[in-house]
């Protein structure tokens, strides 16, 4: 099979170009430098990164970060699988539920690259619908009437990407217990968790049936870490994946392991930077929508760092993204997620450069009220 072209990745791909002054466009967080990161700490944490073993790790990650996620997540250290970014972690759940016939159940819009696995893999994707007229609602009744027996897992993801919206721990609980009654599996993508701009949520490791996704990319603001976790109850499925890592990745390094774990025990400040950054850029957010009433609609995310606007008068927002661009304004077209209308705003990436990137937003957005709207 040929994949088809990934437009979210090759649109942002343009921040690299040197022509982009503001990403609004990514997903992650405030960045961090080696050195602000070692910063956290008092003890000789360069000392210890030094004295680090560059051999191969354990496929399931080394003991010291396994533990560090099981302590933060509030789970057994055994059920805790350290992985390549989330997206090994969905590689390995794809794959494990590739069968003749198998339908997986996925929220539109969504990660566009889930969809492409499941048709690699030759399975029925089948999607749960958060519109913007609902306020981005998941419709729990919606999810059940998809599911059939060929249904394999139930994917959700709080808080989502790109909308912002948050399932309550009622909802959670309520669709894991379907999915546990079922004898499906229930897939619980939290790597935003725990930034909330309002009513918080728990972690959805406390379920018994639960499948729980984590990163270091949006959170923790660490992308370049490229790892990831998955907590996996079942002691079955998590032989399958670590025998399937064996022909991926194998395992991640040693050295970036041993980054993590320091991060997961700060991850106090961490998180403290990401909500404080996120939270005040989301407060300017407020006022730029207020002005450009009747150009662009928004539902204002609960959590996250993203927020999924849309033209006020249902036309494509590719052209509008471009303008943006042009002007050193990275924003992600809502074609990459087969919306056209909408936009994907990332809101701290951008950092406490935020605010200057607005006052140009609104300059070229409302400003331009007319050959826009």
């Amino acid at each position: 099979m040929v994949f088809p072209e990934f437009l979210l990745d090759e649109w942002l791909g343009q921040k690299h170009s040197g022509r982009i002054e503001f990403d609004l466009g990514s997903s992650t967080g405030p960045s961090w430098t080696l050195r602000e990161l070692l910063a956290l700490s008092h003890e000789d944490e360069v000392g210890r990164l030094l004295d680090t073993d560059l051999l191969y790790t354990s496929s399931a990650g080394t003991p010291e970060l396994r533990n560090a996620i099981a302590e933060m997540e509030g789970c057994d250290p055994q059920r805790v699988l350290v992985l390549t970014g989330a997206a090994e972690a969905l590689l390995l759940l794809f794959t494990s539920a590739a069968e003749p016939g198998a339908n997986v159940i996925l929220p539109r819009p969504g990660f566009p690259a889930n969809d492409a696995l499941a048709a690699w893999l030759g399975m029925e994707a089948r999607h749960y619908m958060l519109r913007c007229e609902d306020g981005f609602r998941v419709d729990p009744d919606e999810i059940r009437r998809l599911a059939d027996g060929n249904t394999k897992f139930v994917l959700v993801n709080s808080p989502h990407n790109p909308t912002g919206t948050v399932l309550t721990d009622r909802e959670v609980e309520t669709l894991h217990d379907f999915c546990a009654d079922r004898g499906l599996q229930f897939v619980a993508d939290q790597v935003y968790h725990p930034i909330y701009h309002g009513a918080g949520a728990r972690s959805a490791a406390r379920l018994p049936h639960a499948t729980v996704l984590g990163d270091f990319s949006k959170a923790l603001c660490l992308s370049g870490l490229r790892t990831g976790w998955m907590i996996e109850p079942d002691e079955k499925k998590r032989a399958e994946y670590l025998t399937a890592r064996s022909y991926f990745t194998v395992c991640n390094t040693a050295l970036g392991e041993k980054l993590a774990a320091f991060a997961v025990r700060n991850r106090d400040a961490i998180y403290g930077r990401t909500q404080r950054i996120a939270g005040a850029n989301l407060a300017l957010l407020d006022g730029f929508f207020r002005n450009a009433e009747g150009i662009l609609r928004w539902v204002r995310p609960a959590g996250g760092m993203t927020a999924y606007p849309w033209l006020a008068n249902g036309g494509d927002a590719r052209p509008l993204c471009q303008r943006l661009l042009e002007a050193g304004l990275l924003v992600a077209p809502g074609d990459c997620f087969g919306m056209p209308s909408h936009l994907r705003l990332g809101f701290a990436a951008s950092g406490e450069t935020f605010p200057a990137a607005v006052e140009r937003m609104t300059k070229l957005v409302v400003g331009a009220r007319t050959s826009v709207a």
